[in-house]
């Protein structure tokens, strides 16, 4: 297969899961989804509808054409044997570093997480019943990984120093914390500020790109931006989000340390970028000259900033956008298809 070919296979794998994200539960997903819901907890019926549709979003024919034009010399078949060492935070949270290995030739060697082992197994049968070539490109592992040549592992901050000392003499990308963050400057409007709800409580909060701490003008009261996210109220239903919130909020009691709270929601002024499921950090600012400098201090521990474009914010996100992210938008901001074309 061609690369043309592997993209033509993405792209319909992409309608093939654009349409069963409508109605999950109607289609032969409907085990999967049960199993994966079972399995863990976080992954409601709707994050993992939400996984999909992000999924077909990244998957549309131009988005791809537009991608894939930045690079040249897409061999027909790589020599690459890549082990994938996928994170299970959010619902199929992996899928990008598979879909740069295969569509630029190369072997997947995939280790799942055990948070995460049904539904991708699911996507790869879906793929290969839509492209049986691809099969030859992909193994997944259920004991230790052998025979790569090159790794791509995803994890947290103690994990990596794990994947460093294993996997440090391979070529490899080895991913640690991140988080994202948001800027108010106070002047955006009443739907910006709802739209950042979805950045701050989808998928409750545990991807890289959710928004864990916000950072306050001024000119915005912490009770003004807090009363913003009143429709996110619902949330406080599952289960085990309001018992880490409650977790939380007795904690901050009990030590008499400051916060407000709004029923689903505890807001804590705090220099700490992550933050608790549950919990949302704030700080405030007086000029963007300082919010700017305080970015680049952080650079290296933002996923992502949400902001308003005319703040001048570069590469910033829409308000609500956060989890939809492009093609492009590689995680840790390293170019994944590069290191595989390399």
């Amino acid at each position: 297969m061609n690369h043309q070919e592997r993209k033509a296979a993405f792209i319909r794998l992409g309608e093939v899961l654009g349409a069963i994200s409508k109605n999950p539960q109607e289609s032969d997903w409907a085990a999967a989804f049960n199993q994966a819901e079972a399995q863990n907890r976080w992954f409601t019926q709707e994050n993992m509808a939400l996984a999909l549709r992000g999924i077909a979003f990244m998957l549309q024919a131009d988005k791809l054409d537009k991608w894939l034009s930045a690079y040249s010399d897409i061999p027909e078949k790589g020599d690459k044997r890549v082990g994938l060492i996928m994170a299970g935070n959010i619902p199929l949270v992996g899928f990008h570093d598979l879909l740069c290995v295969l569509i630029s030739g190369n072997t997947a060697v995939v280790k799942l997480s055990s948070q995460d082992e049904i539904l991708p197994k699911k996507l790869v049968e879906a793929l290969v019943d839509i492209s049986p070539e691809l099969a030859s490109q992909i193994e997944l592992s259920d004991g230790k990984l052998t025979g790569f040549t090159h790794v791509i592992a995803t994890g947290s901050d103690n994990s990596a120093r794990y994947f460093e000392y294993y996997f440090g003499k391979y070529p490899n990308i080895i991913r640690k914390n991140r988080n994202a963050i948001a800027i108010i400057n106070g002047d955006e409007s009443l739907d910006e500020l709802r739209a950042l709800g979805k950045d701050i409580f989808r998928y409750f909060g545990l991807g890289c790109r959710n928004v864990s701490k916000v950072y306050l003008s001024d000119k915005m009261e912490p009770k003004t931006f807090l009363a913003t996210l009143e429709d996110w109220k619902p949330i406080g239903n599952h289960n085990k989000y309001f018992n880490n919130y409650e977790y939380h909020k007795a904690i901050f009691l009990v030590e008499k340390m400051a916060h407000l709270d709004n029923g689903f929601l505890l807001l804590r002024e705090d220099a700490s970028l992550g933050c608790p499921v549950g919990v949302l950090h704030y700080q405030t600012f007086g000029t963007l000259d300082q919010m700017k400098a305080e970015v680049k201090i952080h650079a290296d521990k933002i996923q992502c900033v949400v902001a308003s474009d005319k703040l001048g914010f570069e590469h910033s996100v829409p308000f609500g956008k956060a989890q939809s992210p492009e093609l492009w938008d590689y995680a840790d901001g390293v170019d994944t298809m590069a290191f595989l074309l390399g």
